[in-house]
């Protein structure tokens, strides 16, 4: 499970204004440029209206950097003051990665736009005892870091959570929440109001944790109010704002919670079948989409304007063909694009569930796709990007072959892509 895919919050560079509410993220920086959470400043995949990226691209054509990377993971780059942040777990007791049971969980710091490793902050040491085995498709660092303001929050999941400057200087670190886990860790956390909301949903007694972002401690705990057989998940929750109610909309196994940020209180939940959730919610015309993930996923349209149990009132449409176990949604324009983890690409209307298309991109899919200036780039686990036109008609633009293997979700920081793969960070620009 990778929370690439996995796999934040923040800024406020724009607004989404819906009939019912308006999504937007607030830090104190302003950087046209950045990408500072995870799916971008409105983390939702969408970048900034006047990015242009390049639509082709090879290991020779338009390849501005390629910065190899110690270590093992999976997070997703996030940008801002011209840097580049991502997290690994670097082996320490063994030659051979694969063998390795000790690691130093690291957040790594490049220069954006020259690719020069700035610095290599080891935050947590990772020992042999709490080494759980993992998802092949997974890593020990794949939750993404966020940068907000003169901070970066640093999430490794069931190991612990940390707050370093900018510089990677340490200010605060909580390992107090650790639990059993399956295939690893998973979620990214998002900032809210001065609070770090994540799921802690393991093996066992599921929730929803919110972090005091000043000092690390625990501020509420949620948890998961219904006991579903297979308790693990690895979502990112989302952050919507309805009838001028801020809700975190935050799926687990067999059910999505609405929350107060405030203080915790459920608003609003939904039941389902699914379990090992990773996909990250949207909210787009006033309707929150979610996929319920495992074993036969269903894509979900719920209306977000309830209260308690809206199992039986609020869910507005829902299909089950080709949804992604894995990969994140986007909205755009009142439709909704998504990527199965087999390769399979689809259109839907937003309001009404109608398929506008299906079409076989080909190769596995992990990574959450990005919308630049109505293009969608769909990246596959082998390193091939396919980039379609938004619209009705599945249109593709081009293919471009990395030829590495790549599970992370792209950044773009200005009119350049910012890609991971599993040895190497990439700066794409003409």
């Amino acid at each position: 499970m990778i929370t690439s895919t996995l796999g934040g919050l923040s800024r406020c560079l724009f607004a989404i204004s819906t009939s019912i509410g308006i999504l937007c993220f607030s830090t104190s920086s302003d950087a046209v440029d950045s990408w500072p959470v995870f799916r971008g400043p409105s983390a939702n995949g969408i970048a900034n209206a006047d990015s242009n990226v390049p639509t082709e691209w090879s290991s020779d054509k338009n390849i501005a950097f390629r910065t190899p990377l110690a270590g093992q993971g999976w997070s997703s780059p996030v940008i801002a003051d011209g840097r580049i942040y991502v997290t690994a777990a670097v082996p320490q007791n063994q030659e051979a990665d694969a063998k390795a049971t000790e690691y130093a969980l690291t957040l790594i710091i490049l220069d954006a736009k020259n690719g020069d490793l700035l610095k290599s902050v080891p935050l947590m040491e990772q020992t042999a005892e709490k080494s759980h085995k993992i998802h092949k498709k997974n890593s020990h660092a794949s939750p993404t870091p966020i940068v907000d303001g003169d901070r970066v929050f640093v999430h490794f999941g069931y190991q612990g959570t940390a707050c370093v400057d900018l510089d990677g200087n340490l200010i605060w670190q909580n390992r107090d929440l650790f639990f059993k886990p399956v295939h690893g860790n998973g979620g990214s956390p998002i900032l809210v109001d001065g609070k770090l909301i994540f799921t802690c949903d393991g093996a066992s007694d599921p929730k929803v944790v919110a972090l005091d972002a000043e000092t690390g401690k625990v501020a509420w705990e949620v948890e998961r109010p219904n006991d579903a057989k297979k308790k693990f998940s690895f979502c990112t929750p989302s952050l919507i704002i309805v009838d001028g109610q801020k809700q975190v909309i935050a799926p687990g196994s067999d059910s999505v919670l609405a929350i107060d940020p405030s203080n915790g209180n459920v608003i609003w939940q939904l039941l389902y079948s699914g379990y090992s959730v990773i996909p990250k919610p949207i909210y787009h015309q006033g309707l929150v989409f979610l996929s319920t993930s495992y074993d036969t996923p269903s894509m979900l349209a719920i209306d977000p304007t309830g209260s308690g149990d809206v199992t039986e009132t609020h869910l507005k449409w829902s299909i089950k063909r080709n949804v992604p176990h894995t990969a994140s949604m986007l909205a755009h324009e009142g439709l909704i694009y998504s990527i199965s983890d087999g390769g399979i690409a689809i259109c839907v209307d937003a309001q009404t569930g109608d398929v506008i298309y299906t079409k076989r991109v080909g190769g596995g899919f992990s990574a959450s796709p990005v919308l630049v200036d109505n293009k969608i780039y769909y990246t596959n686990e082998s390193g091939v990007t396919t980039v379609i036109a938004t619209g009705r008609e599945y249109n593709v633009l081009a293919e471009n072959d990395l030829g590495e293997r790549t599970l992370a979700s792209a950044a773009v920081d200005g009119n350049a892509l910012i890609m991971r793969t599993a040895d190497a960070i990439y700066r794409i620009e003409e």
